[in-house]
């Protein structure tokens, strides 16, 4: 009589869970490794190392009164004369006036009710300008 030697083949209804902590580690690796973060956007302002007040000739100083509306009044000196133009024409305005003038400070000054981005359009075309005395002063109404 031949013995059949059968091979029981169980299927078992459990999940592994020998390799589950090595897999989510091989995961958590890899998604550090390949994942990128935005870098901050943001204005690149170098700011004084101390704090302290200079004197400065009202002549040398290029008034651009940032409105709420997005319009930008400048004022030269101590001139009561205002030319209102848009944020774009800044970078033009501020070369004719600093090749004439070469002590030239922009004295920027936003409204509290005009959008961020109208400062930041300003700032923008003065650094395209390559405006590197640049003053932000509080709003005086």
């Amino acid at each position: 009589m031949a013995v059949l030697d059968k091979k029981k083949s169980k299927v078992s209804d459990k999940v592994p869970s020998s390799s589950m902590a090595d897999i989510a580690f091989l995961l958590l690796i890899f998604f550090l490794v390949t994942t990128t973060f935005p870098k901050n956007k943001g204005l690149a302002i170098v700011l004084p190392e101390e704090g302290g007040e200079v004197e400065v000739s009202p002549r040398n100083i290029l008034h651009i009164i940032i409105q709420p509306n997005g319009l930008v009044d400048v004022k030269r000196g101590e001139s009561q004369a205002v030319q209102t133009v848009a944020p774009n024409a800044i970078e033009g305005i501020w070369r004719q006036d600093v090749a004439e003038n070469p002590q030239l400070i922009a004295a920027v000054k936003t409204d509290p009710q005009a959008a961020y981005r109208f400062m930041v359009d300003v700032l923008d075309a003065l650094h395209s300008a390559g405006a590197e005395r640049i003053s932000l002063q509080l709003f005086e109404g």
